[in-house]
Parts: structure tokens; C-alpha cells; sequence
């Protein structure tokens, strides 16, 4: 018998359905000589410090350095106890896959085929102590085309080592930082409050508080261009100068201005840009459009990647590439004539699919793990409206990665106008020559801050032409506006630095901070631990944030290039080309080395004004002492360890609140109507929330 084990039970239906395995049991699937079974994620875990005798939070204990890292079954946390305790659905499930592997002659790693699923297969093959051979299926899409090609192509475990290494050593160095430093700077600070320091946690935060800083002690200064209209043939476009700082200089050159009325062009640059397509998606850049157009956040776009990728709609989507090899491209225009029946795109791809294509996305050297992410040859026929909305946007790109590039007239005038000089610019798209923006211009989806688009008349050097007017315009320098998750996730890939041209932050993938599949995450852990709290599509540090990083801004464990820099060396770990062992020993001389300097640093924080949000705290309504505080889908009392018990879900009839809405129901006693709750039998309404008697959660409603 084989056994083949995948990451979800979802996962473990699609394959049965496709290898024809139809007798379904308690925790697995059997039939045809080969059992389906499925872990719920990570199984397996890194031990917690307890397990091997550090259980007391003290200076005696630092650091923690295991010599041999042990691994234990996943815990769950008790609401009641406060504690973690064992899970019995874990273990439950676990004694059925070590059934499975001890009847087995061979094993089938199906879990997600990338750093993680290769991490949550061995941690559970080891910890059951299995000595099974093992042969790997390696998908990029769950279609039956796919998963059959998988089987028939089944490759060797072993090949898969560099993987495992990069995946483990990625969560030993996690371990190593995040135990020890939390613990240190916790000691430190006389535990005056609780901390949770990351190797990537941390840097991130770094970077959000950074530019939080940067708006707050930006001072705008003034500045002035003067603007002059001209006017030939009927036809009149504007130029400027270059700024002013002094407003006294730049009203004099007005005057000066005004005095004539006519200006001469002095040069005339044209010439041809062409503008390729966007490359197709990652993960990270699907993340961050959906956060612009739509304001999800990172984690809610994974969430409904990976259900799409489970209905066998779009390929794998936690992938870091944003190209395909040369024969995923000779499938596209299959893609195409699927993506055909789709109501606005659809006579785009069909046009696109008889057409020559663009192959700029075709580069096999530039993909590792998974290609870039696509749509597969079934076409959704009904999906809810967020799913909708991702899996527009990957078809969308995709119909627009394979078309032609653009061709654009650039042209750039230089004028003299009383001996001072201007500049105009403008661009015009050449007819018959639009490629992807022809389509982009059509649908809507154009980039309204595009170059300026100003048409000219013919002009030649030297020539003198009429000036309509003049004006000066004041214009204020302007601060770099607070990360969003989209502007973060940007961030993230090139460590903090500005780059917007698409060639440099490909080339700065390998040392990004993070990975494509674990950013999202990173910032819910900000979110969930208080560093950090969202205000519309903005991410604010907190008090609590802004302290901590004051306090670490100067360690390495703060900087995000060095984290680029352990990001970039795992990869190179992957690739066969770095010694584990190396890198590891690195970690546990970096861990060494922090771990006084944050109890020194943690013993001269000053937490006389810490408060754990931006935004004044609100009281609980049931006992009136204790402050509301935020839990991972609730809001609770700052004194349930007094016994006050007020708990307030975030989630309410399938509706989530707002933290707006959360706050005015704690402060008023009740909200004003909230639209989009949903009764038991599907239907929406909306009402007002209203606190009762007891301090439980009642609907109002008007009539």
C-alpha cells in the first residue's frame, strides 16, 4: 500500500477524485492500493523553551541554545486555563498518518509543494520516527490535468533536501531570535509590559515606524513654478519653469514674464518609448493591487488565493515568481480561449489568443518553486464577490502580460520666454500601436497619475510663438505618506527602500524581507500584538510600537537589510549553494550577542506614557475600572484576571465590526444601523447593536 499525504483535507478530495479513490474512513481515503491522508497544516512544531528546562523567564536562562532543536505535537490555547494544552484533533489525526506510513511501502509527499508544505511533511515523517521511502508530487495547479501529469511524474524525495534545509533552518533562526529576544527586553523591562520580538517582526515594524516618524517631524516647505500658456495654430499647451524657493525671485520672473508675449522654442527632443506590460503575478504584487483597488488586507487576498487554487481556478499562489517556462507559454492560448467567457475581458483574450503573444514573461531562470501565478483551464461559474474580484485580477494580467508593448511619442519642448526658461511635456500613444494599454484604456483601469498627455503642434527651434498667459502656482514639499499594506508589502521586497521601477525590485527579491507565502502573516502578528493598528488603509505604530523600535532602532535585529541579507543567504540554501550548519552558526552568535544588550537596553526603556493604542483607551462598561483591549477575534476587559468577564466578538452575525463601531458600542452603550448581518438562513438585514442589561451584545431595530 502507498500513502499519500497532502496538507488539507480539501486537497486529499480533489486527488482521491482524480486517482478514482472513492472509500472514505475517519481522518483518510482508501481505495486502489493507496490510502489519502492529511495533516491540518503544521502538525509538527518547534518545541516551546519549557520543553527543555527553561520554563523560569530569568537572566540565568539566557540564551537559550538548544543543541539539538526537539519538535512536538501542535498545541491549541485555552480561554479559560490561559494556557496552551494538547490538542486532541491533533493527535487524533496524527496517530492515523503514523498507522498509515507503519502499513505503508511507500509514501507520496503531496503537501503544498513549496518551502513550508516540504517543512510540515518532514517535521511529521521525522517526529513519527518513519523510515518509509518517499517519492514527491510537485503541482502547480490542482486541475486533473495537472495532478494525473504529477503522478506520472512523480520525483524523488531526496531531491527535495536543499528545500527542507532552507524551510528548517528559516524556522530554527526564527526560534533562536524570537524566544530570545522576547524573553530578553520582556526581563529587562521588570515585565512592565509583554513583548514578542521576530528576526522578520521586527525590521518590518522598523520600516512602518520609520515612515510614521518621517510624516510626523516633516516641516512642508513652500515652493513656486510659474506656468505661461502658448498658443499655436488654435492649438495651446502649457510649460513651467523648475521650482522656486524664493517666492520674491519667482513673483520678479513673473513680471519679467508678463512683460512680453511671445516666447521661443529653443530645442525640440522627440522620441519613440516603448512601454512593455506589467509582468504577471506573485503573490506579493496580487497583495498589494487588491490592498489598492480594494482594500484587502494581505492576509484576506491569501486566504482567497489559496481557496481559489483549491477549486482548481487559478495555479499555486504563494509564489515569489512573476514568470512562466516555455511550456506553461505554449498553454496560454488555451488560457486564453477559457478567459473568453468572461463579460468584460473576455473579447480581449479571445482577440489576444489569435494573436502573436508577448513572451517577456517566459523565463525559466527566474522561477524556483512555482511559476507566476495564473488562471487554469477551468473557468469559475459562480463564485462570491471577493473571490470574484481576485480572480479578475489575475486574468486580467494575464491577458495583459502576453500583449504587445505600447508605443509612445515622448516629446520634451524647452522654451525661453523673457530669458527664462521652461519646459513642456507631453506624450501621444502611436496609432496602431497600443498593445496592453489599448485594452488597459478601454476597461477603465488606467493609471490615472499616468505622464502627462498634452498634444503640440509642430514646432521647430528657434521658432517664436503667441503666449496666451502666466501664472504662478505655490505648491507645499510633501512628506512620504504612511505605509498602506500595499505600499508595506512594496517595502518589504527591497528592504525598506523607495524603488519603483519593476526591473530593480525583481532584482532585489532574493534579499527581500520575508517571503511572498509568511508577509501577510508578519503583519497580522504586528497587528495581534498591539506594535501596530490600522486607521482606514493605514498602518499607525502604536505607543507600544514606536517605543520598542526607538529602543531597537540601532541593533541588527532592527535592520532590514540584515534580515535581507539572512533572507538571501536561505535561498542560497535552497539552491545547494550555502552551508546550513554556516548559516545556523551565524544565528546562534547573532542570538549571543543581543541577548545583553536587550536586557540592558529593556532596563532604560521609559514607559511612563505607554499606552497600547494611539487613540484614547475606553473603559469597560461592566465594571468601570478596567481598560477595553484587543484580542485575536475579540475585544475583552484589562481586568479578566480580576474576574471582570466582559467580552465583546468581533464578529457578530456574520458581519465583522469595525473598530469604530466596536468603540462607540463600549463608550454609547449602542451603535447607530449597521448594514450586512446575515440571519441563519442567509438573508441580510441591518440594525442597531445595543448593549443590555447584562453587557451582552442585543440587535435594535428601527420599527
Amino acid at each position: 500500500m502507498k500513502t499519500i499525504l497532502t496538507e488539507k483535507p480539501s486537497v486529499a478530495r480533489e486527488i482521491a477524485k482524480v486517482l478514482g479513490v472513492d472509500n472514505r474512513k475517519d481522518g483518510w481515503i482508501e481505495g486502489r492500493g493507496c490510502a489519502i491522508t492529511w495533516a491540518f497544516g503544521h502538525l509538527i512544531s518547534l518545541s516551546a523553551p519549557d520543553s527543555y528546562g527553561w520554563q523560569d523567564w530569568t537572566k540565568a536562562t539566557l540564551p537559550m541554545l538548544p543543541r539539538v532543536f526537539k519538535t512536538q505535537p501542535g498545541m491549541k490555547w485555552n480561554p479559560k486555563t490561559k494556557r496552551q494544552e494538547e490538542d486532541k484533533g491533533i493527535q487524533k489525526q496524527l496517530s492515523i498518518i503514523e498507522d498509515l506510513f507503519n502499513r505503508s511501502s511507500e509514501i507520496i509527499v503531496a503537501t503544498d509543494a513549496g518551502r513550508e508544505g516540504e517543512l510540515i511533511f518532514r517535521y511529521i515523517y521525522n517526529y513519527l520516527e518513519c523510515d518509509k521511502p518517499f517519492r514527491r508530487l510537485w503541482v502547480s495547479s490542482l486541475t486533473e490535468k495537472a495532478i494525473k501529469k504529477g503522478f506520472q511524474e512523480l520525483r524523488k524525495g531526496e531531491d527535495f533536501n536543499s528545500l527542507y534545509y532552507s524551510a528548517k533552518c528559516r524556522s530554527e533562526a526564527d526560534w533562536l531570535i524570537g524566544m530570545n529576544a522576547t524573553r530578553a527586553l520582556t526581563i529587562g523591562v521588570a515585565f512592565k509590559d509583554s513583548f514578542s520580538l521576530g528576526r522578520v517582526q521586527t525590521p518590518t515594524l522598523a520600516i512602518i515606524c520609520q515612515r510614521f516618524i518621517h510624516k510626523k517631524n516633516f516641516v512642508p516647505e513652500p515652493f513656486y513654478n510659474i506656468y505661461i500658456s502658448l498658443n499655436k495654430n488654435g492649438r495651446t499647451f502649457q510649460a513651467k519653469t523648475d521650482k522656486y524657493k524664493d517666492e520674491d525671485m519667482a513673483n520678479g520672473h513673473l513680471l519679467t514674464v508678463k512683460k512680453v508675449s511671445t516666447a521661443t522654442i529653443e530645442e525640440v527632443e522627440m522620441k519613440e518609448k516603448k512601454e512593455n506590460p506589467p509582468l504577471l503575478y506573485d503573490l506579493t504584487t496580487l497583495q498589494r493591487d487588491a490592498n489598492k483597488k480594494y482594500s484587502f488586507s494581505a492576509n484576506d487576498t491569501l486566504k482567497l488565493a489559496q481557496s481559489l487554487y483549491e477549486k482548481k481556478f487559478i495555479t499555486y499562489p504563494r509564489t515569489s515568481s512573476r514568470y512562466i517556462s516555455e511550456d506553461v507559454f505554449e498553454t496560454v492560448p488555451e488560457l486564453l480561449q477559457v478567459a473568453a467567457n468572461h463579460k468584460i475581458y473576455g473579447t480581449f483574450a479571445k482577440q489576444l489568443s489569435n494573436q502573436e503573444l508577448n513572451s517577456r514573461p517566459v523565463n525559466a531562470d527566474k522561477i524556483e518553486d512555482h511559476h507566476a501565478l495564473l488562471m487554469t483551464g477551468v473557468y469559475p461559474e459562480v463564485l462570491g464577490e471577493k473571490e470574484t474580484k481576485i480572480y479578475d485580477l489575475i486574468l486580467y494580467r494575464m491577458i495583459l502580460s502576453f500583449s504587445q508593448p505600447c508605443f509612445k511619442e515622448v516629446t520634451k519642448v524647452y522654451i525661453d520666454c523673457a530669458g527664462i526658461k521652461f519646459t513642456a511635456h507631453g506624450n501621444m500613444i502611436q496609432e496602431g500601436k497600443e498593445g496592453w494599454r489599448l485594452m488597459d484604456s478601454l476597461t477603465d483601469n488606467r493609471d490615472k497619475e499616468s505622464d502627462e498627455n498634452q498634444l503640440f503642434p509642430d514646432l521647430s527651434p528657434y521658432e517664436m510663438i503667441n503666449k496666451k498667459g502666466e501664472e504662478i502656482k505655490k505648491s507645499m514639499t510633501k512628506p512620504k505618506p504612511l505605509h498602506t499594506e500595499a505600499s508595506l508589502l512594496s517595502a518589504m521586497e527591497t528592504c525598506g527602500k523607495d524603488i519603483e521601477d519593476e526591473t530593480m525590485k525583481e532584482a532585489m527579491k532574493d534579499s527581500g524581507i520575508g517571503t511572498p507565502a509568511t508577509r501577510a502573516n508578519i503583519i497580522e502578528v504586528l497587528l495581534k500584538r498591539e506594535y501596530i493598528e490600522r486607521e482606514k488603509k493605514k498602518l499607525i505604530p502604536t505607543p507600544k510600537g514606536l517605543t520598542t523600535y526607538s529602543s531597537l532602532k540601532d541593533m541588527d535585529i532592527a535592520s532590514p537589510e540584515l534580515t535581507g541579507k539572512w533572507e538571501a543567504r536561505l535561498g542560497k540554501i535552497n539552491k545547494g549553494s550555502e552551508s546550513p550548519e554556516l548559516f545556523m552558526s551565524d544565528i546562534r552568535e547573532e542570538t549571543k550577542r543581543i541577548v545583553p544588550e536587550l536586557i540592558t537596553i529593556g532596563s532604560q526603556m521609559d514607559w511612563s506614557n505607554l499606552r497600547t493604542s494611539n487613540k484614547a483607551p475606553v473603559l469597560c462598561p461592566k465594571c468601570k475600572t478596567g481598560e477595553l483591549r484587543k484580542g485575536k477575534k475579540n475585544h475583552y476587559c484589562s481586568n479578566w484576571k480580576s474576574g471582570c468577564d466582559f467580552v465583546l466578538w468581533d464578529t457578530i452575525a456574520s458581519k465583522k465590526l469595525t473598530e469604530r463601531q466596536i468603540r462607540e458600542l463600549v463608550k454609547n452603550g449602542e451603535t447607530k444601523t449597521i448594514q450586512g448581518f446575515k440571519s441563519r438562513k442567509g438573508k441580510a438585514f441591518g440594525a442597531r447593536l445595543k448593549l443590555n442589561q447584562e453587557f451582552k451584545v442585543a440587535f435594535e431595530f428601527k420599527n
